[in-house]
Parts: structure tokens; C-alpha cells; sequence
């Protein structure tokens, strides 16, 4: 039987927003079908065009963050894992935490001011899918809250680690 805090995982999180979309809407956003691909300025709108949709999903996502929510899923214990990464202030970092705890995840987010969550488009046309990643908060994340007493104590009692993209090689994270 698995217990609490037996995995961290830190990573970049993003939310993905996922939708059924038609050949208009890629061409409007000039994306090609089955592919991944940076976000661009041309393709900020387009997420919140997607929120609007009525067959829109939201999935707290990201390489690292789907690792740890799967096994969280295997595990079947609430709170066996943990996340640390960083999203902003905003509706989507709010709808991110949200689908992260409905999923079981114990989340310590940092939450920076300035940037926007980060965000992947699923963008899906008849079984094939095009993401469209706009890293934003995720690449903002700071060494200080990981040195947090509350953050730093995840890893202290677990029983593996870390579960790491690459991530903290960007941004501010060794200062």
C-alpha cells in the first residue's frame, strides 16, 4: 500500500486546453495538423478561443506533471505524489490547481505576478492532434521557493526524490 509524499516530481506545468477544432481554425492560427510546435505572438489568442469552446477539456499537464499524475493514478493514495513548478496568477493557474488536486496531486506551486500560466493547445482534427505550447510561467520559476521549509521538506521524507525535466536549467533557478 503506497503512503503520503513518496514522489516529487519539478518540472514545467502546463495547462493543457484541449479541443475538437476544424481545418478553418488551424489555418487561421497557421498550424499543421500532427505536429508540436513553440507558441508564437500569432497564437496567444487562440487559447482563450479554445477555453470558449463547449467541447473544451482542461488537463493539468506538462512532461514531468503527466509523469507524476500518472503515477499518482497507479498509486491510488491522495497525496502519495508531489509537484513543484510555476504558474501565474490568472484564471488558468487557477483552473490548473484545481484539475491537479481533483487528480490527487499535493501541488506547491510558485505563483509569479508578472507571467501568465503556461499553456499547450490541443488542438484535435479527426483522431490527430497539433500542441501548441506557450511555456510563460513555466519558465519563471525561482531557487527561493524551493528553499521554502514546506517545499524543501517534500524531498526530505521521500522515497524517490525527483522526477526533473530540464527545466531549471532555464530562467533563475541557480540564481
Amino acid at each position: 500500500m503506497a503512503s503520503e509524499g513518496i514522489l516529487l516530481g519539478m518540472g514545467n506545468p502546463l495547462l493543457d486546453i484541449s479541443a475538437v477544432v476544424d481545418e478553418p481554425f488551424l489555418e487561421k492560427y497557421d498550424i499543421k495538423l500532427n505536429n508540436a510546435i513553440l507558441a508564437e505572438e500569432k497564437h496567444v489568442p487562440m487559447y482563450d478561443e479554445l477555453a470558449a469552446k463547449d467541447n473544451v477539456e482542461y488537463i493539468a499537464g506538462g512532461a514531468t506533471q503527466n509523469s507524476i499524475r500518472v503515477a499518482q493514478w497507479m498509486l491510488q493514495t491522495p497525496g502519495a505524489t508531489s509537484f513543484i513548478g510555476c504558474i501565474g496568477k490568472d484564471k488558468y493557474g487557477e483552473e490548473m490547481t484545481k484539475n491537479s488536486k481533483l487528480a490527487g496531486l499535493n501541488v506547491h506551486y510558485y505563483e509569479d505576478e508578472t507571467a501568465a500560466t503556461g499553456t499547450c493547445a490541443v488542438c484535435v482534427v479527426g483522431g490527430e492532434r497539433s500542441l501548441i505550447a506557450n511555456l510563460a510561467a513555466a519558465n519563471c520559476y525561482k531557487s527561493e521557493h524551493l528553499q521554502k521549509p514546506e517545499n524543501w521538506a517534500l524531498g526530505n521524507h521521500f522515497f524517490c526524490d525527483l522526477y526533473s525535466c530540464s527545466f531549471p536549467l532555464y530562467g533563475d533557478f541557480f540564481g
